[in-house]
């Protein structure tokens, strides 16, 4: 038997044995054993051996969860709460959290943290979410650690407080959250509440952005391109912001177009500079909106259009963004004054 036929027929042996395991658990589950019903709606969830169905784990769940399946009463919960095999219910997803977080289930207890943050399927209530959340943080759950942090940066039913929030934050990248590491390293870098470190914000930032974290591939961009920590580098700066882009990331698709149109790091090339401000103005990103306006209002490789610069002003103008409400409003005026002398006329 050559290799490709040792490797076909382990194969074949492999794609066997999980389908026996798959009957087998289905076996069990419809005789009502709890646990075979709770690991096939796992394995539906997650696509193991079967045709990845959301519905039928949601059933199995169930199933599982009625029986007091802590672990099936938290996973249903969580397909509920993000509508995976039926319309999003928060009311019923607070209830199954509930039911798993009364059992101990410490991703339920940070999950109804969240649900009481957001006011979902409950009154808004800060103070709940901090409980929830203090509770699954006592048992070192990164998450609660980083939801804590966020809770006091952005002033949700505590005072702000970055000196807390750094502290919280820095648990949960202990426990390797990549969201609270870019956190740290955004603190550090903007000086928010602490004195500015950009060797502190570099250091926090590198490792996520190693490991593929958009967030973190952009920030470390922004960090080489004005010399942040780092000597100035637009060739790095270009690397970093493409890797983010790459993944979708709107504003790191905006820093490239941004860097095509600019010549930083590349050649000048206003073509590439608008398909990369184009991807990013399809996901609403404010910035790449106004940049494909002004490229419009000026003939940036493209033939100037002062009704398609005023349409993308506009649009990034109702997203808040400060230069294409100026810029707006320019056109706006020069179009009343241009009116106002021909009616004189």
């Amino acid at each position: 038997m050559s290799q490709l036929e040792e490797l076909l027929q382990q194969q074949k042996e492999i794609v066997a044995a999980i389908e026996a395991e798959v009957e087998k658990r289905r076996y069990a589950a419809a005789k009502g054993e709890a646990d075979a019903q709770f690991t096939l709606g796992i394995m539906y969830e997650q696509g193991q051996g079967v045709a990845q169905d959301y519905r039928e784990a949601l059933r199995c769940f169930e199933k599982a969860a009625a029986q007091g399946i802590s672990d099936a009463q938290f996973r249903l919960g969580r397909l509920l709460d993000r509508g995976l095999g039926e319309s999003a219910d928060y009311e019923k997803a607070i209830h199954w959290y509930q039911a798993a977080a009364t059992q101990g289930h410490v991703a339920a207890r940070c999950a109804l943290g969240q649900m009481f943050e957001n006011g979902h399927g409950a009154k808004q209530d800060f103070a709940t979410a901090m409980r929830w959340y203090k509770l699954a943080a006592s048992e070192k759950h990164a998450d609660a650690h980083y939801y804590i942090g966020s809770m006091y940066e952005n002033h949700h039913g505590v005072e702000q407080d970055y000196f807390e929030a750094v502290r919280w934050y820095k648990l949960a990248a202990a426990l390797g959250h990549i969201a609270a590491q870019c956190c740290l390293a955004r603190i550090y870098e903007g000086g928010l509440g602490v004195k500015r470190d950009y060797a502190e914000a570099l250091r926090w930032v590198r490792g996520p952005a190693e490991q593929g974290s958009a967030i973190a591939q952009l920030q470390l961009g922004v960090m080489y391109e004005h010399g942040e920590g780092v000597e100035e580098d637009n060739l790095e700066a270009m690397r970093w912001y493409r890797l983010a882009a790459a993944q979708g990331d709107a504003p790191a698709q905006c820093k490239v177009g941004f860097m095509y149109s600019n010549g930083k790091g590349v050649t000048r090339d206003y073509p590439a500079a608008m398909r990369w401000y184009r991807l990013a103005a399809d996901q609403g990103n404010a910035t790449a909106l106004c940049n494909l306006g002004f490229m419009f209002d000026h003939g940036q490789g493209v033939v100037a259009d002062e009704a398609r610069a005023l349409l993308y002003y506009s649009k990034a103008a109702k997203r808040g963004d400060a230069y294409a409400i100026k810029n707006r409003d320019m056109i706006e005026a020069r179009r009343a004054a241009k009116a106002a002398t021909q009616v004189e006329a």
